[in-house]
């Protein structure tokens, strides 16, 4: 039976200088709603326990939990239990929607990982007596940067096709005619933000696009994200900017305007609110 539920589509931006990002995320800031992204998606949790839902498969889990996901399946981790007094986590890695036709994969040595991106596209679920080592090495990546992060990965993807037991999750699914529209339409949006963020985003343009009035655009934006498209401009600009904050030596004050904003309070206000440090602390995690 294929589980129904709406779908919330997510645009996870893996920084143009890297391949993916890893970061250990709270699971009880999530809101339990099956969403799905672009992206592959190696997911670990820490702590915690409850409900998976991947595809069309729907079971338990708990700590120790390791899933590959491929892009466009829809997923969700509800936390219905935790584990005394640790907080529900979950390491994360994100993967560049194409890297699989990188000249990097296109070689001999790594038939094997590819193959196991391709089998993604159901979900794989591992366990067996590696999970330690695994958790360990994610744990490592988490501090890494550059090469060392790269080679890193490469060593995670080699424990995980010597896993003893790996799952297949979902089968094949046939998303109805109404998710495919949406999820073009969501992503026609989305290229819209990204083109012209640095410019002026203008709610009327982004109507256009999907050819809806905007008033009716935007509660269908808001159903199908869960988010308002302000809010979700928002959240690219400072996306933008904290890539910018890492991989540039530009001026706070330039990185806001580049990143679409006017007002040098503002921009500082918003970047604190969403990433938990002002722009000038962020900046100096990296340095």
């Amino acid at each position: 039976m294929l589980f129904v539920m709406d779908y919330v589509f997510e645009k996870i931006e893996v920084p143009t200088k890297h391949s993916f990002i890893v970061r250990e995320i709270q699971l009880a800031e999530r809101a339990p709603k099956i969403h799905s992204h672009k992206n592959y998606e190696l997911n670990f949790i820490v702590s915690g326990a409850g409900r998976r839902i991947v595809g069309n498969n729907i079971t338990r889990f708990e700590h120790n939990d390791l899933v590959l996901l491929g892009p466009d399946l829809p997923h969700c981790w509800e936390v219905l239990e935790t584990e005394g007094s640790k907080s529900p986590s979950c390491i994360t890695i994100h993967f560049y929607e194409n890297i699989i036709h990188s000249d990097f994969f296109n070689i001999p040595e790594m038939e094997v990982v590819v193959d196991l991106l391709r089998r993604a596209s159901h979900g794989i679920y591992f366990s067996g007596h590696k999970i330690g080592e695994i958790r360990q090495r994610l744990k490592k990546l988490l501090m890494l940067e550059g090469l060392e992060s790269y080679i890193e990965l490469l060593n995670i993807f080699n424990l995980l096709r010597k896993m003893d037991h790996q799952e297949t999750l979902s089968e094949t699914v046939v998303y109805s005619n109404d998710f495919a529209r949406d999820l073009e339409q969501i992503n026609k949006v989305y290229e819209y933000v990204f083109i012209n963020i640095n410019k002026g985003i203008k709610l009327q343009e982004a109507a256009d696009i999907v050819n809806m009035a905007s008033g009716s655009f935007c509660r269908y934006f808001k159903k199908k994200t869960n988010l308002t498209f302000m809010e979700y401009v928002k959240k690219v600009r400072i996306s933008l900017a904290a890539k910018m904050l890492v991989e540039t030596d530009k001026s706070i004050s330039q990185i806001c305007y580049e990143s679409g904003y006017n007002n040098l309070a503002n921009f500082n206000h918003y970047f604190k609110t969403l990433m938990n440090k002002t722009p000038s602390e962020y900046r100096k995690m990296f340095r």
